[in-house]
């Protein structure tokens, strides 16, 4: 139902946040109502991670699902700061959610902004990858309906050498860089 998610935006992303603000719209209209902007008095970091756990919490008393939901907010905060640094000229074309269709910003269609936010979607995809992986498509009814412990998490993104965290790292130094 188009109602419930938007299909596209999460499968061809612009960025890590559009796709968990339209994974689910209520439930991401209702944390960032009543968790993110409550939260948001502590700083951008902590509301970003505060609705990311709520949400966790929400989804059960499961390491693994605990596991990606902080994750996702580790890769969205850090692709925030990432894109909240580009110089002053490129900012208004490169932040996390497209520009309405009204919109003045002189620089949001040119192929260098463009590029930018394709190399941008790209590196979201990656993550969204890196992420499902966790999720094993061959697993009994059983251990899915209760939840990969901590070992198998830990077991599979050490088989992936963690990738997704190390990038998020470099994303988070290169925004700090770019100060």
């Amino acid at each position: 139902d188009l109602a419930v998610s938007r299909p596209l935006r999460v499968e061809l992303p612009r960025s890590m946040a559009e796709v968990v603000t339209n994974w689910n719209l209520p439930m991401s209209r209702w944390l960032h109502t009543y968790v993110f902007q409550t939260a948001r008095r502590l700083g951008t970091f902590a509301a970003v991670l505060g609705t990311y756990a709520a949400s966790a919490l929400l989804h059960g008393l499961s390491f693994h699902l605990a596991a990606v939901l902080l994750s996702l907010g580790l890769i969205t905060y850090a692709e925030h700061a990432l894109r909240q640094r580009w110089p002053p000229s490129l900012t208004p074309g490169v932040l996390s959610k497209r520009c309405p269709p009204q919109c003045s910003h002189r620089h949001k269609n040119t192929l260098w902004v463009r590029a930018l936010n394709g190399a941008l979607g790209a590196l979201a995809l990656f993550h969204l990858s890196y992420l499902g992986a966790l999720f094993d498509v061959e697993a009994e009814d059983t251990v899915e309906e209760q939840g990969y412990g901590m070992a198998y998490t830990v077991r599979k993104w050490s088989e992936l050498n963690w990738a997704s965290h190390w990038v998020t790292l470099g994303c988070w130094v290169l925004a700090r860089l770019l100060r």
